[in-house]
């Protein structure tokens, strides 16, 4: 499977859920937020959704101000 992830092009095995990916990668941290096509996947959300082919992830760090 052919996925982006931020930006950037490489390849995945199927039935691949976006924590299961984040964990291969070492990347699931606290405080990082991840939207797949320009939509934001709530994190309680990670273990269940399941990556598609052609998905876009955009992985960046949560910043709270006021």
């Amino acid at each position: 499977m052919h996925i982006h992830f931020n930006d950037e092009s490489m390849q995945c095995a199927e039935n691949l859920t976006l924590e299961t990916l984040l964990e291969q990668m070492r990347l699931l941290k606290p405080g990082v937020a991840l939207a797949i096509n320009q939509t934001i996947v709530p994190r309680e959300q990670w273990e269940t959704h399941l990556l598609h082919d052609g998905d876009q992830i955009l992985l960046f760090q949560a910043i709270a101000g006021g």
